[in-house]
C-alpha cells in the first residue's frame, strides 16, 4: 500500500544565475539581427507564454526545432517555422544572417544546426538557455543554465526597452508570409478526382483539424514535410518523435496519448514503410475501444530512404516495393501488398480512398469516428509530381570516397563543397 500511496514530487525551476543574465542581457541589447531558437526545453518547461511575451516585446524572431514546433502557434507574429535541415526558408536565412543566436531549450543538434554550416555571419554568438550545463556551452555559447521559463521571464525584464530595428522586423515577417504561400501552393489540391501528394493529404487533414487535434508521427519523410509545412494551432498538437525517429512509434504513441487525453482527437500519420515494422499494436486500440484515427499514406516504397540513397549516388537502390527483374535489379512487378486489408484483419474500421475528393470525405468521417478508424491513402510520389519545397539546408550523409560509379562520384563532389562550409564555433 505505501508504494501506492498518492504524493506530490516537486520539480525544481532553478532561476539563472545573476552574472549569467547580466552577459546574456548585453549579448541581447547588443544585437542586431538576433534569432530565437525554440527546443523541446520550452514545453518541458510549459514556457510557452513566457517565450510570447518574449518575442512580442522584443520583435525577436523565433525559429522552432522538431521538439519546439508549437512553442509558438503558426500565426504568432514572431514565429518563422522550423530551422535547419527540414527547416523553412524563412528560418534558415534567418540563421545565416543572424548575430546573436539565443538557443532556448534546445541541444542543438545536427539537424538543426544543418551539420554545423548553417550559421555563416563571422560576428555570430550564442546564448545556450538550457537547464543542462552540457547544452548550454554548445557552439561556444555564453550559458544562462536555468529552466526556459524562469529564464525567458527574466531576460525580458533585463532587456526592457530593448526592440529589434524595424526593418528588420518587417523583412522576416515579409518572408515569412512568402513562405506561407509555398504551403498554399504544395497543399492546394484543385482536382478532386487525382491522387493526393502527401503534401495535398497534408493540406486536407489541416482543413479538417482544430487546435484541439493532435497529431503523431516519427519517420520516413513525413517528419520533414511536417516541420516545413504544418501550422501548428496549440502548444501540444505536434508530436514528432525525431530524437531517435523511431519507424513504428506512431501507432503505440497514438494510443498512450489518446489514454492522457480523453476526448481529443489523436492522429498518427503512418508511412507504408513506417507501417511494416508495427502495425500489431491496432490490436491493443481495438480491444481497449481507443478511437485513434490512423492514417497509411502509401508511396509504394521506402521513399526517404530513397531519397537518402540517391543522394549519395546509390540510385535508390531496392527502396520500392518491387519484384527482381531478369537482370536482378528491383524493377520487376510491383509487390501484391495490400496494408489497407492488413489493418481491416486487425479489426480497425478501414476507409480506403483513392482520389482527393475520397480522401476528404474519409478525414472527415474519421475524425467523427468513435472507434479506432483507420484512412488509408495511395500517393502520388514527388518524381511523379511537384511536391513540397526542397531541403533549405544541408545535412551530412555520407558519400562513399572511392566510388566509380558516375553518380556516387558526382554525389561525392557536392558532399565535400557542402562539407566544406561547415563552421566550427569556437
Amino acid at each position: 500500500p505505501e508504494f501506492f500511496a498518492e504524493r506530490v514530487w516537486t520539480v525544481r525551476r532553478p532561476r539563472p544565475d545573476r552574472d549569467e543574465l547580466a552577459r546574456a542581457a548585453a549579448a541581447v541589447r547588443g544585437s542586431a539581427r538576433p534569432l530565437v531558437i525554440a527546443g523541446g526545453g520550452i514545453r518541458h518547461s510549459a514556457a510557452q507564454s513566457a517565450l510570447a511575451e518574449f518575442a512580442g516585446a522584443t520583435g525577436i524572431p523565433v525559429a522552432s526545432t522538431q521538439a519546439g514546433k508549437g512553442a509558438l502557434p503558426y500565426d504568432h507574429p514572431a514565429d518563422v517555422g522550423g530551422i535547419g535541415h527540414t527547416g523553412t526558408a524563412t528560418a534558415d536565412e534567418l540563421a545565416r544572417g543572424a548575430d546573436l543566436v539565443i538557443a532556448a531549450g534546445t541541444r542543438l543538434t545536427d539537424f538543426t544546426t544543418a551539420s554545423g554550416t548553417l550559421f555563416q555571419n563571422p560576428a555570430v554568438r550564442f546564448l545556450g538557455l538550457n537547464i543542462d550545463p552540457y547544452d548550454a556551452h554548445k557552439l561556444a555559447g555564453r550559458p544562462v543554465v536555468c529552466d526556459a521559463r524562469a529564464g525567458l521571464e527574466e531576460l525580458r525584464a533585463a532587456v526592457a526597452g530593448y526592440r529589434v530595428d524595424p526593418g528588420y522586423e518587417t523583412a522576416y515577417k515579409e518572408r515569412k508570409s512568402g513562405w506561407e504561400l509555398l504551403v498554399d501552393r504544395a497543399y492546394a489540391a484543385p482536382d478532386e478526382d487525382r491522387a493526393p501528394t502527401q503534401a495535398q493529404v497534408l493540406g486536407l487533414l489541416d482543413a479538417v483539424v482544430g487546435p484541439e487535434d493532435i497529431l503523431i508521427n516519427a519517420a520516413g519523410s513525413l517528419p520533414g514535410d511536417l516541420h516545413k509545412l504544418w501550422r501548428a494551432r496549440s502548444a501540444d498538437q505536434y508530436h514528432v518523435e525525431y530524437g531517435y525517429s523511431c519507424m513504428g512509434y506512431e501507432i503505440p504513441a497514438a494510443i498512450g496519448v489518446a489514454l492522457a487525453a480523453p476526448g481529443r482527437p489523436v492522429w498518427a500519420l503512418v508511412g507504408d514503410g513506417t507501417y511494416l515494422m508495427n502495425p500489431t499494436e491496432l490490436v491493443t486500440a481495438v480491444q481497449e475501444g481507443v478511437p485513434i484515427k490512423v492514417v497509411i499514406l502509401d508511396n509504394h516504397g521506402y521513399a526517404s530512404i530513397g531519397g537518402l540513397s540517391g543522394a549519395v549516388g546509390a540510385e535508390g537502390f531496392a527502396t520500392a516495393y518491387r519484384f527482381r527483374a531478369q537482370d536482378g535489379s528491383y524493377t520487376g512487378a510491383p509487390l501484391p501488398l495490400d496494408l489497407a486489408a492488413n489493418a481491416a484483419s486487425l479489426g480497425m474500421a478501414v476507409i480506403r480512398t483513392r482520389t482527393i475528393g475520397d480522401l476528404r470525405k474519409a478525414l472527415a468521417e474519421a475524425r467523427a469516428a468513435d472507434r479506432p478508424t483507420c484512412v488509408y491513402a495511395q500517393t502520388r510520389t514527388p518524381d511523379t509530381v511537384s511536391g513540397p519545397p526542397p531541403a533549405q539546408a544541408w545535412w551530412d550523409v555520407p558519400v562513399a570516397e572511392t566510388a566509380t560509379r558516375k553518380s556516387a562520384a558526382a554525389a561525392r563532389e557536392e558532399y565535400d563543397r557542402q562539407a566544406a562550409q561547415r563552421r566550427r564555433h569556437l
